[in-house]
């Protein structure tokens, strides 16, 4: 109950001021450009580790221990690129399907006259 009225406080100045979306909007995007450089080098970490396993399994032909690990890399390495795609695929599709096109030029945010 404690954290719930700490997050709530918390929150409270956001909400008094929720006409005021400036620092939400920069807040917003500044999130979006920090996944938007994070995720190339996540998918490239996980490509890595699937190589890495890849060379282990190779290379240890004659350690049994070696090489399930380089065959359990590599199937670690496989399932992250795959949900990490299966993911970003699935948001595509929904955000096509809504009419969404984070290609397109962001529309004007409509205004209440007088406010």
């Amino acid at each position: 109950m404690k954290k719930f009225a700490l997050i709530a406080l918390a929150t409270f100045p956001a909400v008094a001021f929720a006409q005021n979306l400036g620092n939400l909007e920069t807040l917003l995007r500044s999130i979006g450009r920090l996944v938007g450089i994070a995720l190339p080098i996540v998918v490239a970490v996980a490509l890595l580790v699937f190589f890495w396993g890849l060379v282990r399994f190779i290379f240890s032909a004659s350690g049994e221990d070696a090489h399930k690990e380089g065959q359990r890399l590599m199937i670690w390495g496989l399932v992250a690129l795959f949900v990490m795609v299966a993911v970003w695929g699935l948001v595509r599709f929904i955000g096509n399907a809504v009419g969404v096109n984070p290609e397109s030029t962001p529309q004007a945010v409509p205004t209440v006259p007088g406010l």
